[in-house]
């Protein structure tokens, strides 16, 4: 695993383009894009719909493949992988958060982090010691035996952080984590991933199109039409 001292980048691209074909036209999502982000740096990525940013995490999250160039995650060749092997490393070397907070209505908060855990190979008393701990973390404890129905919003998407979080991955994806929350529940998640890059060494890449999102971020970089035109 990577950490803050690693000199080696921990998640980089170089010289990717993606490019969707239709029966009318070949879509450019990404066009000959170099860029790379350090061990423990929580970055966000800001622009409009369409701009690329959901096609940076996909390719670094190992659920898409560049059309050309290399996509590198936590030292491995994340474009070279076998079906196989990109199983695992979603599993394990990466964590997502979405919009949308994918938790299985049927399952308590507790059942819901300890499902990829069980897949992970976890004992029993290490899932629910570590799905307490992690629900502890974000103030959930006394609600972990709750289903997502029975939770706000916002407390549902500090679940689908924890979820993210339960194998421990070193890097942590987030596609527009707040855009389902209000002002305050926004802050508060956005200050969970900023925290688990400077108090936990995670590697966070944020994707939003809110600027009041991206501008507590310590790096931004802003994007449109498949290339990142400033950063700050």
């Amino acid at each position: 695993m990577l950490t803050k001292n690693d000199p080696r980048p921990s998640a980089m691209l170089e010289n990717v383009s993606k490019y969707y074909e239709t029966a009318a036209q070949r879509v450019t999502a990404l066009e000959n894009m170099s860029w790379e982000v350090s061990p423990g740096e929580a970055v966000a990525l800001m622009g409009p719909s369409g701009c690329g940013k959901t096609t940076i995490l996909n390719l670094l999250g190992g659920m898409d493949r560049p059309t050309s160039g290399k996509v590198t995650a936590g030292g491995l060749d994340v474009g070279a992988m076998s079906e196989r092997a990109l199983e695992d490393y979603r599993l394990r070397k990466v964590g997502f958060v979405f919009q949308f907070f994918n938790l299985i209505p049927s399952l308590s908060a507790i059942e819901n982090l300890e499902l990829p855990m069980l897949m992970a190979g976890l004992s029993a008393d290490q899932r629910r010691g570590r799905a307490e701990s992690l629900l502890d973390t974000v103030g959930l404890k006394a609600k972990g035996y709750k289903r997502p129905e029975e939770l706000s919003g916002g407390e549902q998407q500090r679940v689908a952080v924890c979820l993210a979080l339960v194998n421990d991955p070193p890097i942590i994806l987030a596609d527009e984590p707040t855009g389902n929350l209000d002002s305050a529940n926004a802050r508060i998640i956005t200050k969970i991933l900023i925290d688990l890059a400077a108090e936990r060494g995670k590697t966070v890449i944020v994707a939003s199109h809110d600027p009041k999102v991206v501008e507590v971020f310590p790096r931004v970089c802003y994007m449109r039409d498949g290339i990142i035109e400033r950063v700050s």
